[in-house]
């Protein structure tokens, strides 16, 4: 233990295994005053917060990931027994807080007595106190306390009960560590394994045999074991014929045998009062009404994202708009202005118009997380994901997906295997989500025809089919990336069922919170910088060039005697084709040609890399609309183009229906990218998933043209 940290910030880990009710306790203990990083070296996720308590220092509580033992079976697990394996690491806490939920802490406690073991000084909370009387259990916590030799305190995290015998209990313990050591082992390593220990011991930099063991099973992946060190361990487990395996089963059932009867004389069951759990499952986890069930849930979370966030986004869009208004009606024409106006703030709106959408979907998420349901979700659907590489839990991603991908992606942290959460990360964009809607809207109409069958429109079933051709290519390509990308971690999923209960709300509002404040802070630096880049790019252009656009824009309007509006939309036009955004969409045009597209759609597809929505309004700015909200203006406009090489319209069934397969397929949405980039740690799977979907939709759309043109 590094006392050397107690006289100045005391770290206190808060450790426990999933659905104990462990974060509750943070969120309480902690209030807002948390921070949000990753653990070092890693992209998991850390948190922790400042603990005020009477008599020491201010305390620094860092709130662990779940894990159910010391032999991981994922990554977070893995970070868990990595950080509490090093006592030099910057993580290694003075004490430990573990949690466990009082209804079940058999299965609890096996992590428990593995961190016991290591000698680390320790306060066993029992949380979900409150349901101690309505379950009928009857708790001897001194004699809990005396089996287990350390102080145990029930508390309710729910209600904040038992907070000030808590921070008491915390206080003793950091002021006088070392009446908290423990006199004797719950676990002995057997012959085999002391063998092994007995050539290693003077060289594993552990604090006991416990510690020496653990670091002789994980010495392969531990970042703390010097690799000169590794190859030894190695060889030593060779030589005396360890098999890791067979005795991590061996430990863990000697553990049962131990703590199981400690349980049993301390805490009594009057009855089974988790049937009422039990008998929702048997409907909510029904293999056809449990699914049934499921989707009509996703849908009332779709539908939200939609209806509610509507209003607020339209909020945040006019607020925007009158502070872009503002800074023209205060500074006049100029660079200045049109860079604050048309980038900066442009830019913050980009960012800031995802949030509703952002905070519903985590609203909805957190809820059925606290009552208890997602953990069933994922058992429903684990079985099927599997299949494809993902995971039980990609299918909330996945639907939530349907209507915005950057929330979706965010919400693969519950995803606690790398592969599939990467995989999930991955194929999610590939789901159409809500700013392909206008895209879809103007292009179904000029690829199908306004007719009927059997009662349904063909554009209606159109529309359909190209949400169920992102589902399927999203599925089809999670296969392909489970084919090529291999990893050693076990690909299982394990978790506990929790009990239903009332939503925390005090949960529900932190996790909001601080997911939305992740968002505006990290992926926003990065979509405001794009969105900068984005507005010069088409702003700016060589000046003869930009000079002569608006002397024939003036021809164009004296000519045709444009007011004040339309000589604006042709100016604007004739300066867009002019800028280097211009240049561009003339420089990829031979490669999009065979497409079926010229170079103001390569335009479009150029801007509408910032979201793809931007494609209306684009179009709107190229044939000098007025209105970028007046579909049927643009599609009247779009439905004139005359393509001068073939004297056919531009926008034919082939062009329409190639440009709408490229957009079901391609990544046109930086802020996913952006969002993509936080989540794994760095650029190279946002460049993989950019490219990967960059040229599925190129010779998706190709093919598609080739073949109807």
């Amino acid at each position: 233990m590094h006392n050397d940290q107690i006289t100045l910030t005391p770290v206190v880990g808060l450790v426990g295994n999933p659905n104990s009710g462990k974060s509750s306790l943070f969120n309480l203990l902690t209030g807002l005053r948390q921070r949000i990083g990753n653990f070092p070296g890693v992209t998991v996720e850390k948190k922790s917060g400042m603990l005020h308590i009477d008599g020491v220092p201010e305390v620094e509580l860092v709130d662990f990931p779940g894990a159910y033992s010391c032999y991981p079976t994922s990554l977070d697990e893995r970070l868990v027994v990595q950080e509490l394996t090093n006592p030099k690491g910057d993580q290694f806490p003075d004490a430990i807080l573990y949690v466990a939920d009082v209804t079940k802490l058999e299965k609890h406690l096996l992590l428990f007595t593995q961190l016991r073991d290591l000698d680390l000084p320790m306060i066993l909370v029992l949380n979900m106190a409150d349901l101690i009387e309505e379950t009928g259990l009857q708790v001897d916590i001194p004699r809990l306390s005396k089996e287990l030799d350390v102080p145990v305190i029930p508390v309710s995290a729910r209600e904040g009960r038992g907070v000030a015998e808590l921070k008491q209990a915390i206080s003793n313990l950091l002021q006088n560590p070392l009446a908290f050591r423990h006199d004797e082992p719950f676990y002995e390593p057997g012959a085999l394994a002391r063998d092994v220990l007995a050539d290693l011991r003077q060289e594993l930099p552990a604090r006991n045999d416990y510690h020496a063991l653990l670091l002789t099973h994980h010495a392969s992946w531990l970042k703390h074991i010097p690799e000169p060190l590794r190859h030894k361990v190695q060889n030593t487990r060779v030589k005396h014929g360890f098999h890791s395996l067979r005795a991590q089963v061996e430990e863990t059932m000697e553990r049962y045998h131990t703590f199981e009867p400690i349980v049993r004389d301390s805490i009594r069951h009057a009855g089974d009062k988790a049937s009422k759990s039990d008998r929702a499952d048997g409907i909510l986890t029904h293999r056809i009404f449990g699914p049934i069930i499921f989707f009509a849930l996703m849908l009332l979370l779709f539908q939200a994202l939609f209806a509610w966030a509507s209003w607020p986004q339209d909020g945040i869009d006019w607020i925007f708009s009158q502070l872009g208004g503002g800074v023209r009606d205060a500074l006049g024409e100029g660079w200045l202005t049109d860079l604050l106006a048309d980038g900066v703030i442009a830019g913050l709106g980009g960012v800031l118009v995802f949030v509703p959408q952002i905070a519903i979907l985590f609203l909805f998420i957190s809820i059925l997380e606290e009552v208890g349901y997602m953990a069933r979700a994922a058992y429903m659907f684990d079985g099927i994901m599997q299949r494809f590489g993902l995971n039980g839990r990609s299918v909330v991603a996945l639907i939530s997906g349907h209507a915005c991908a950057i929330p979706a992606i965010m919400s693969t942290r519950t995803i606690a295997n790398w592969k599939e959460r990467l995989l999930t990360i991955l194929v999610t964009p590939l789901t159409s989500c809500s700013a392909r809607i206008p895209v879809y809207v103007i292009l179904i109409s000029f690829a199908v025809p306004q007719e009927t069958v059997w009662g349904f429109g063909y554009q209606g079933l159109a529309f359909a089919g190209l949400y169920f051709l992102g589902i399927l290519s999203a599925m089809a390509s999670a296969w392909l990336f489970k084919l090529v990308l291999k990893t050693q971690e076990r690909s299982f999923l394990m978790l506990e069922l929790p009990d239903y209960r009332t939503p925390v709300w005090r949960n529900v509002g932190v996790t909001v919170w601080q997911k939305t404040k992740t968002f505006i802070v990290e992926a926003g630096k990065i979509i405001l910088l794009i969105s900068i880049v984005l507005w010069g790019l088409s702003t700016y252009g060589p000046a003869a060039k930009m000079e002569a656009a608006e002397a024939n824009a003036a021809r164009i309007s004296q000519e045709l005697g444009h007011d004040e509006d339309e000589a604006a939309d042709v100016l604007a036009s004739e300066r867009l084709e002019a800028s280097y955004a211009g240049h561009v969409g003339k420089f990829i045009e031979p490669v999009i040609r065979p497409l079926g597209y010229d170079w103001k759609i390569g335009i479009a597809l150029f801007t509408s890399f910032a979201a793809r929505e931007v494609f209306v309004g684009t179009m709107a700015t190229i044939y000098s609309i007025g209105s970028a909200d007046d579909e049927l203006r643009i599609r009247d406009q779009m439905a004139k183009e005359i393509n001068p090489r073939t004297g056919q319209p531009v926008y034919n069934p082939a062009t329409a229906w190639s440009l709408l397969v490229f957009y079901v397929f391609a990544m046109m949405c930086m802020s996913t990218l952006a969002v993509t980039k936080r989540e794994t740690g760095g650029w190279k799977w946002p460049i993989i998933q950019f490219t990967f979907m960059t040229v599925l939709a190129y010779v998706s759309a190709m093919v598609v043209y080739q073949v109807l043109a």
